[in-house]
């Protein structure tokens, strides 16, 4: 117990110490020695033993990062076969999107969870995570307790998802195609959807970031939808434009040899950024965040998490090679 108050004391007395770790960490998610898993893992022991010393600018700083290193992939991508692979995910897509909704909001009214915190949950499952209830909760005029307590569930079920798809996808001998579809449709976020996809190999990472991000188009219309829904008509809706950015990277690299021939370099830089955006995803995952989450809004996650991720996997068995 006294060595636990010795090394707080240390922390406490010179912020330094707790920066200077930060920084070496974010050093080391940016070198080649630390995969997705381990930077997320890195970012949750820092938040819950250390703490983070620039908590305030975290969220802004994983949105930006992220965006851009979505962006940054595209220039690793062949839109032939990124139509294909969106092609083949459409109808997975719409059907997974429709009935993660509906079977959340009877999960809500049997659970007795807050409407607004049920819903960002469902759409959270059902569309991209973080991003669609960011998009969505000024849409339905969210309050900061419902966005954290949403957030946090999502956040709490991709760490493990980044752990869990590729052993289970290893273990199930899934192709690089099935996973790639499979995790795209069952992880919350565009991040952990990367994350999973590149340890799993190159054409993985390429089916599943083109139908994610495919996927995170359906913002536009369920927003629209969640306006009639809470009668809240004079709302403005965010549209991811960093998707929009993302295709015009893909067919700069289709066609343009000079992108080409620098490809490599742009796609390393932009999984680097990945990386460092699930250590930061990790950084925010203290305590505090963990324990507002709340058991009900929990367990809605995780059934709701478990179902998508079921069906989809007897999906991509059953109809793709």
């Amino acid at each position: 117990m006294e060595n636990q108050k010795g090394f707080k004391n240390l922390l406490d007395k010179s912020i330094t110490t707790r920066e200077v770790i930060f920084l070496l960490a974010v050093v080391l998610c940016l070198s080649p020695l630390v995969s997705p898993p381990i930077a997320l893992l890195m970012g949750l022991i820092i938040a819950q033993f250390i703490g983070h010393p620039y908590l305030h600018l975290n969220h802004k700083a994983t949105h930006i990062l992220l965006q851009v290193s979505v962006v940054g992939l595209g220039f690793g991508m062949n839109v032939t076969s990124a139509l294909k692979a969106g092609k083949e995910g459409i109808l997975f897509t719409i059907v997974s999107i429709i009935g993660t909704l509906v079977i959340g909001f009877f999960m809500g009214k049997f659970l007795k969870i807050e409407k607004k915190t049920s819903y960002l949950i469902s759409a959270g499952t059902a569309i991209c995570g973080g991003s669609a209830i960011a998009a969505i909760s000024p849409v339905i005029k969210a309050e900061e307790k419902q966005i954290s307590v949403a957030l946090g569930t999502i956040f709490i079920l991709n760490s493990a998802a980044l752990f869990l798809f590729p052993f289970i996808g290893h273990q199930l001998n899934l192709s690089q195609s099935q996973f790639g579809m499979w995790c795209a449709i069952a992880i919350h976020d565009t991040s952990s959807v990367v994350g999973a996809a590149s340890k799993y190999g190159p054409q993985a990472l390429e089916i599943a970031t083109t139908v994610k991000l495919a996927r995170a188009l359906w913002i536009i219309p369920v927003a629209f939808l969640s306006t009639f829904i809470f009668k809240n008509k004079n709302s403005k809706i965010k549209i991811p434009y960093f998707i929009g950015l993302f295709v015009l990277a893909m067919i700069a690299n289709t066609y343009i040899p000079f992108v080409q021939q620098y490809n490599h370099y742009l796609t390393n830089i932009a999984k680097a950024g990945l990386t460092l955006t699930l250590f930061l995803i990790g950084c925010g995952l203290n305590r505090k965040t963990i324990s507002s989450v709340g058991f009900k809004p929990l367990i809605q996650g995780v059934i709701l998490w478990v179902i998508i991720a079921t069906a989809a996997l007897w999906a991509v068995t059953t109809l793709t090679n």
